[in-house]
């Protein structure tokens, strides 16, 4: 029998260059999506998932981090207070009551691979999920679950799939893989990271979300640097791809629910805009200025106003 996956690693050491200047001084994990950090949603997911057990693996200047999933009884005694801000009490605790999260530094910024490997201590001799912060999973279509229930069915590691454009998948770890008798589940026979185009073996490109054995850590020990002169965890699960024993299998669950992109500026926009949409309180009157937007900007004349 498999062991039980029980802990989630977030690797949060970033440098967030992408969004300079506003990551001068705040965390790119902290940028606001909607009304949340990022980071909240993640953690979030994670819990929803059976995982309360939180390792972010951070570097400097990232302590913001750290007090957002911690206690503010300034803040919290005068919100109680307040009668009509009782509301706001309830969103401020959410956070520090999620889960417990503990953190690990990096040191330096040495890549994926690495920010992985600083997790074994914690992690010890058991599997583990690990969630990048720039993709968002809709907590209307999970997918931490079904990639638990594949490892602990198979053991191994499983890594989250989704069939992306073919000229957009030099953007992505792609991957060789085979069927199995599950249909959104298929079995690993190579990896290679950010492929050129043309040269990619299918577009099924990995997205931020893995559960791994931990044999991976001995695996990382031993890899060399890869793509942009750092630690790849793409290359580490190559290795075990070509295992039959040891590290177990490799698996891919193919993802086809929502899915939100945080990872640049212009996706980031794009994420906030979608989920403001879906949210009751804000979606209707939100939506209703949007196309109202739109449609008074020229050359936009495909959308209609809204009448009153």
């Amino acid at each position: 029998m498999h062991r039980r996956v029980r802990k989630a690693v977030i690797p949060a050491a970033g440098l967030g260059t992408r969004f300079l200047p506003a990551t001068k001084a705040t965390p790119k994990e902290m940028l606001p999506v909607v009304d949340k950090p990022a980071i909240q949603y993640v953690v979030e997911e994670a819990v929803s998932a059976g995982l309360d057990d939180v390792l972010m693996v951070t570097g400097r200047n990232k302590s913001p981090l750290e007090d957002h999933f911690d206690r503010n009884a300034e803040l919290e005694a005068s919100l109680e207070r307040d009668p009509s801000k009782r509301h706001l009490l309830d969103l401020v605790r959410v956070s520090s009551e999620l889960a417990t999260v503990h953190y690990v530094r990096q040191g330096e910024p040495r890549g994926l691979g690495h920010a992985v490997l600083c997790a074994a201590r914690h992690v010890g001799d058991e599997p583990f999920a690990v969630l990048l912060g720039d993709d968002l999973i809709d907590e209307r279509d999970p997918l931490l679950p079904r990639m638990i229930d594949i490892q602990e069915r198979h053991g191994g590691c499983v890594v989250a799939l989704l069939e992306v454009p073919a000229e957009s998948i030099s953007l992505y770890g792609a991957a060789a893989v085979e069927a199995t008798d599950d249909a959104d589940v298929v079995r690993i026979r190579g990896l290679v990271e950010k492929p050129a185009v043309g040269e990619a073996p299918s577009n099924l490109a990995i997205i931020g979300r893995y559960v791994l054995a931990p044999e991976i850590f001995g695996v990382l020990e031993k890899t060399d640097v890869g793509r942009g002169g750092e630690i790849q965890l793409t290359d580490a699960l190559e290795t075990l791809t070509g295992r039959d024993s040891g590290g177990g299998p490799v698996h891919g669950v193919i993802f086809r629910g929502r899915r939100y992109d945080t990872g640049d500026r212009a996706d980031y926009l794009r994420a906030i805009v979608q989920l403001a949409c879906d949210r009751a309180d804000l979606g209707p009157d939100f939506l209703r200025w949007l196309r109202e937007f739109l449609a008074g900007r020229p050359g936009d004349q495909s959308v209609e106003p809204l009448t009153p």
